[in-house]
């Protein structure tokens, strides 16, 4: 997706570059300031590099003298794996430290499509793979995420794998590769945003349903390995606090400034359905046929129930966050919400005779995706969007319209 248009620039800004005709197909974004969120991560980043990994308490501890003296938040280094892989492209490729941190947020969004890709296939087979990877490289959030330093994409993938590896524990109980990769992937979760908890909790649900649906066996390694792996996170975050309590301040602070913070009161509030109305305006189709899905739920699909819990347990925690609604914070719900509306677009055909069938689930699968690139270029390349927020839609929509 967008890491064509990253890495690296001379492959594909130049016509005849080997991957200018693939740049093509997703057109540079209105946007193409630097956003306030990008600049303070290259601002971390720069620490990093000027100073070492060893200074990470410092760079913690100048968070925390920095944000106790305004009145608006600023975001936290806490969210330390995005700053270090960002720290790290830039010791391998040589870039500056805003380039990094874009180049790291287009990389992850191709990891991200790659593993729906294969969670997909592992869920439903090779048909259901290849029509998610197709929906995957049009979703316009997806897109979007990939053309900024933004973490939002990024931590999009580390909740994906842990979700999968879940499933994967739930199908293969008690074998020791799927226990280590899921809990190395909670501890990765928790390092990329320390406040991960909505994600624990749908796990956390998947698991206490399983006794009634029957996803999978539900083991005494599976239960530990759940707590253990945000445990091992939030150890490693210690240390890179410089102390426990250096920790709980410097989370506390963030927690408090974020409360008072103008921006978000005035765009980050709103009525719990506010996720599904900005997804209506963003992804209208997928959506629809979403809800179709979810309405067509029996014990018989496993797969499906098993997403829709996903989704339904960490929407709950995510509408009552206070000040804290905005639709980047949900890109982790692309693959889920493509998967049921795949779904739903596969019992539509059914009834069609076999060799009719997959050719209009072919055509219905390419016209959705056709009508998400739209959607990603009304709201993105005419219309200069950067934050996902419900106002700035409704103008590049043309709902609402400025005076």
């Amino acid at each position: 997706m967008g890491v064509f248009l990253r890495l690296p620039p001379a492959l594909f800004q130049k016509p005849g570059g080997p991957l200018y005709s693939i740049a093509a197909l997703h057109p540079n974004p209105a946007y193409t300031s630097m956003g306030f969120d990008e600049g303070l991560y290259r601002d971390y980043v720069n620490a990093l590099i000027e100073d070492g990994i060893t200074s990470y308490p410092n760079i913690v501890e100048a968070y925390r003298t920095a944000q106790s003296e305004k009145t608006d938040a600023i975001l936290s280094p806490l969210r330390f794996l995005f700053i270090f892989a960002a720290y790290l492209w830039h010791s391998i490729f040589g870039c500056e430290a805003l380039e990094a941190v874009r180049d790291v947020a287009a990389f992850f969004s191709m990891l991200t499509l790659v593993l729906a890709t294969n969670f997909a296939w592992r869920l439903r087979g090779s048909t259901w793979a290849l029509a998610i990877a197709a929906l995957m490289v049009c979703a316009p959030t997806q897109i979007h995420m990939s053309q900024h330093g933004l973490i939002d994409g990024f931590f999009t993938f580390w909740a994906l794998l842990c979700l999968w590896l879940l499933w994967e524990n739930l199908r293969a109980p008690r074998d020791w590769l799927w226990l280590f990769a899921y809990i190395l992937a909670l501890s990765l979760l928790v390092l990329t945003k320390e406040n991960s908890f909505f994600v624990w909790i749908a796990l956390v649900a998947l698991i206490l349903t399983n006794r009634w649906l029957q996803f999978g066996t539900v083991t005494r390694e599976l239960v530990i390995a759940t707590v253990l792996g945000p445990l091992l996170g939030a150890v490693i975050l210690v240390f890179l606090a410089g102390g426990f309590a250096e920790l709980f301040h410097t989370y506390q602070l963030s927690v408090s400034k974020n409360l008072q913070l103008r921006y978000a009161i005035l765009t980050g509030d709103g009525p719990w359905y506010r996720y599904l109305v900005d997804l209506l305006l963003v992804s209208p189709v997928i959506l629809i046929l979403a809800f179709g899905a979810v309405f067509r739920l029996n014990r018989a699909m496993k797969p499906e129930l098993f997403i829709s819990i996903f989704i339904a347990a960490s929407y709950l925690v995510m509408c009552n966050v206070k000040y804290g609604m905005n639709l980047r914070y949900a890109n982790m719900w692309d693959m889920p919400l493509r998967f049921l509306a795949f779904s739903s677009l596969v019992a539509l055909v059914a009834p069609l005779p076999r060799p009719h069938r997959n050719i209009v689930l072919g055509a219905a699968v390419v016209l959705t995706c056709t009508i998400e690139l739209r959607q990603y270029y009304i709201l993105a390349v005419q219309y200069p969007l950067y934050e996902l927020i419900t106002e700035h839609l409704v103008r590049a929509l043309q709902i609402l319209k400025s005076p």
